[in-house]
């Protein structure tokens, strides 16, 4: 860690998957960061709103630079351009490069877009959808399967060493079981190898801490698994209560 560098601020709302894909990458490069840590309902309002005005987590403030990015993958290219000089995520070479840039966009469009829309439609759609929960839970395997596909013969996606993009799929993978509502123990059912490059990166030291961070602050805000806070049934009250400007906050968090 360079102690010469001010911590990068990464606001977050806990719950989500795609913040972790960011404070994995700080914790892999061990940069020095701090984490505001939000609501859901406040995801639309200011003053996040003002650093991303689409709304949406997480984004970071790096007054080394003093740069305001938010996009998760946008954001990871940004760290690993600007601080990983040792190249631990990534290649130096203009090939290897550019292959790991793909496999992130195809995490970004394919990965998070379809996990997201399986998880919507298996777990909070007020009504089942059963031709759009088909849909989507094939989607989720097909994307599996074109991951199986690749690493059949290698361990990493890009050449022989665990990079940016690796990494930036276990946050969504981590909580398959919940978008596909299945036994955590069958959710890489009929793919072992992508199994095996899952757990090889969430027996990380950088993982670990990472998760140790959400469950602390997921418990702080009272949140269940779901991200819903605890004594909220479903989706709809939720969105009901936060539309009323009701505190959505547990009572005894």
């Amino acid at each position: 860690m360079d102690q010469g560098l001010k911590p990068i601020r990464v606001w977050l709302t806990p719950s989500g998957p795609n913040p972790w894909k960011v404070v994995v990458i700080l914790e892999e490069l061990r940069l020095s960061y701090e984490v505001v840590s939000f609501k859901f309902d406040h995801v639309k309002k200011k003053p996040f709103t003002d650093l991303n005005p689409n709304g949406r987590a997480p984004a970071i403030e790096d007054p080394n630079t003093d740069l305001v990015l938010w996009e998760s993958g946008a954001v990871i290219t940004y760290l690993v351009q600007q601080y990983d000089k040792d190249k631990l995520l990534t290649y130096n070479t203009l090939k290897e490069q550019h292959l790991i840039n793909q496999w992130l966009h195809f995490q970004m469009s394919g990965q998070g877009p379809y996990w997201g829309t399986a998880g919507w439609f298996n777990v909070l759609h007020p009504e089942k959808v059963p031709s759009a929960i088909e849909r989507y839970n094939n989607q989720v395997k097909r994307v599996l399967g074109v991951l199986e596909g690749v690493l059949a013969d290698k361990d990493w996606l890009v050449d022989d060493k665990m990079t940016y993009a690796d990494l930036a799929f276990v946050p969504w993978n981590d909580r398959l079981e919940s978008v596909l509502l299945c036994p955590d123990e069958d959710k890489f059912a009929g793919f072992p190898r992508v199994k095996a490059w899952h757990e090889s990166m969430t027996c990380r030291p950088a993982w670990k801490r990472a998760m140790e961070k959400r469950d602390k602050l997921m418990d702080e805000q009272g949140l269940m698994w779901n991200g819903m806070p605890k004594g909220i049934k479903n989706l709809q009250e939720y969105e009901a209560k936060i539309a009323a400007g009701e505190d959505t906050t547990p009572k005894d968090s």
